[in-house]
């Protein structure tokens, strides 16, 4: 067989695979509307998707995976619970020397199961894992629910915590914010000459000698960025005890049952990631049950922050010894996203992906 063709032969048995677990095969248009993708995570998906306008449908994006599509198709009509998989081409930007593929084929299996979400995390690692457990990957873990919960529990005004969890999915901004909400690192000098400018003239008076306009804002947004500049620099710094137990999650990296204990010992400092932290400690059991030797499980908190800014807990990825490779498997937990496209209703919901090409890869066949 071509390359092609073995990739597809190892989707379709990675498929079956899934299938015979309890999922109903679904497909997916390749062309998906840009619109819902670009109101969930903003502009920033232009540089990794590939946009094209229709005539009749408006701007269109070729999929940059399956789980939006998927979500959306569960929450118009689906069944309650449900467990869907699906094979298929995606496509993503990459950067000009990178020599990882922009189309590739992905199978996927996604849970959606309120009665215990704990337990659909450790049905579909598992399931993963023994999947692909002649390739002898290495698993990684994490947890950003526990990252948003401390983030949340920040004594800090909303806009700063807004800002922060926007910044989740970038490590080095959200880093960036931090050390400055905390006063560690200065206020940067063109906002800093801004802030001192605003201070000592009017903001009418600085719009008009800055010229005519240039770009799609108007008087009165500027006005209102303004003000929140100003509103934002009087705001208190994070104490320094919360700004180093959020330094200390950023950087948690521990076996899970060690990286549990741990988080156990910090709770009662920050309360806000109590609920998190039980949800993790009844994973690990869910974990165990299904025969996952969680006392070695790697684990870090900071694991999954630059992936597809949909997940919201539990966060995995499966790796080859070849550090150059992508994952070879991923996925996670998205519940938020199920309440943005459910129009009002929502439903816990779990998912992961394997790479075909890279499962053939590793056995040779391609």
């Amino acid at each position: 067989m071509t390359p092609k063709a073995t990739i597809r032969a190892e989707g379709e048995r990675l498929l079956a695979a899934f299938i015979a677990a309890g999922a109903v095969p679904v497909e997916a248009d390749i062309l998906q509307p840009a619109e819902t993708l670009l109101d969930l995570y903003g502009e920033d998906i232009r540089a990794r998707a590939y946009v094209t306008r229709d005539p009749l449908r408006g701007e269109m994006m070729l999929r940059p995976d399956f789980t939006v599509p998927v979500v959306q198709a569960h929450m118009a009509h689906g069944a309650d619970p449900a467990r869907y998989a699906y094979l298929g081409e995606v496509f993503r930007k990459q950067d000009r020397q990178s020599a990882r593929a922009s189309e590739y084929l992905q199978v996927g299996f996604e849970v959606f199961d309120r009665a215990a979400p704990e337990a659909a995390d450790a049905e579909v690692f598992a399931l993963i894992q023994g999947m692909l457990a002649d390739l002898a990957l290495r698993p990684a873990t994490g947890d950003i629910g526990i990252l948003m919960a401390a983030v949340r529990g920040l004594d800090t005004t909303p806009q700063r915590r807004a800002a922060l969890l926007r910044h989740i999915w970038r490590p080095k901004r959200f880093r960036a914010l931090l050390d400055r909400f905390s006063g560690r690192a200065p206020v940067p000098a063109a906002r800093a000459d801004l802030l001192e400018r605003l201070a000592k003239g009017s903001l009418q008076s600085l719009i008009a000698e800055a010229g005519s306009f240039v770009g799609i804002r108007s008087a009165a947004e500027i006005a209102a960025r303004a003000e929140a500049l100003l509103q934002d620099a009087e705001a208190k710094p994070i104490s320094a005890p919360e700004a180093a137990l959020l330094y200390d999650l950023l950087t948690l990296e521990a076996p899970a049952a060690a990286a549990l204990a741990h988080l156990r010992g910090i709770t009662p400092l920050l309360p806000a990631i109590a609920p998190a932290v039980d949800r993790f400690a009844t994973r690990l059991e869910a974990l165990a049950a299904k025969g996952v030797e969680v006392a070695t499980l790697p684990f870090a908190a900071s694991h999954g922050r630059t992936s597809l800014e949909y997940y919201d807990g539990f966060v995995f990825s499966f790796h080859a010894a070849d550090a150059s490779l992508p994952p070879v498997a991923s996925g996670g937990r998205y519940d938020a996203l199920t309440a943005v496209l459910g129009a009002g209703a929502s439903i816990p919901a779990v998912g992961g992906v394997i790479r075909p090409g890279l499962v053939a890869r590793l056995r040779g066949q391609a």
